[in-house]
């Protein structure tokens, strides 16, 4: 397995329907892979817009199954053409009246590995989404991929510590984080909480963010999406906060290695001493 892998991400904007918003993600699939990547994430609910913006029982449409939906399988032919990692967020439905806001993660060869459900649930203006989701209940799987082991944590999940360092744990060595965030919320802590995620936890995260106005709100999503590295340090720029971008970034897995025995954080972690976190 290499050591350096090129991964991919890609923040689009909204194009009004699912056949046109899944095409165009697999046309920035098809390109990143002649650009090298062996790896890709898309946005968070990336085939739908954001509709949580509302509350409106019209918008449970967008929800599929998850294996077996229609946009996993075309993800799963596409990873097949491109010989790419997959990262699919999508809303899911798993039976009648229970939906998750979910990521279907494909292997290079086609196969399924398995989801993540979003964990943390907000209920805000502008992100109403327990109207529609809940709680992820699946754990925190680490998936072993053809170019390492992958994690998935979702949008609001990154304001939590505890989901990412269960992904440590599990020996994620990068985490892709699809998410929808707009301008004066918390835009400050964009490039603040990821990078100081991958710091406390010793892997490469990969923040996804949405771009532009679309049409179920006035949520301005600001891109600005981004590699960050176990060092906190960015991978090269970070994305336009206007313009819709694929980012392709080369990630030295062997950093990993070399930042855990310099910081040694795992070592001095105290899980004895942890019992009062997990209190009610």
């Amino acid at each position: 397995m290499a050591t350096v892998v090129r991964a991919a991400l890609v923040q689009a904007t909204w194009t009004g329907d699912t056949e046109s918003m899944i095409a165009k993600h697999e046309e920035h699939a098809r390109e990143a892979a002649r650009q090298g990547a062996k790896v890709i994430g898309f946005q968070e609910v990336f085939n739908a817009p954001y509709f949580c913006q509302v509350q409106d029982p019209e918008h449970y449409r967008w929800a599929e199954p998850v294996p077996d939906g229609p946009t996993v399988r075309r993800m799963q032919a596409l990873a097949r053409e491109t010989g790419m990692v997959i990262v699919v967020p999508v809303f899911e439905i798993e039976g009648a009246g229970f939906y998750y806001n979910t990521a279907a993660v494909i292997d290079a060869d086609g196969s399924y590995l398995g989801k993540y459900r979003k964990h943390h649930i907000p209920q805000v203006k502008g992100f109403w989404e327990k109207y529609y989701f809940r709680p992820g209940n699946a754990g925190w799987p680490v998936f072993d991929t053809a170019v390492g082991k992958v994690g998935v944590y979702i949008c609001y999940d990154r304001h939590f510590p505890e989901g990412w360092r269960q992904l440590g744990l599990g020996g994620a060595q990068l985490v892709y984080n699809p998410s929808a965030t707009h301008r004066g919320l918390s835009s400050y802590l964009w490039q603040l909480e990821q990078p100081a995620a991958a710091v406390a936890n010793e892997y490469f995260v990969a923040a996804i963010n949405r771009v532009g106005i679309e049409e179920y709100g006035d949520n301005d999503f600001y891109g600005t999406s981004y590699f960050v590295d176990p060092r906190g340090q960015f991978v090269g720029d970070v994305a336009s906060d206007k313009e819709e971008e694929l980012v392709v970034r080369d990630l030295d897995f062997d950093m990993i290695e070399t930042v855990r025995q310099q910081w040694a954080f795992y070592r001095d972690r105290r899980p004895d001493a942890y019992e009062g976190l997990v209190q009610p």
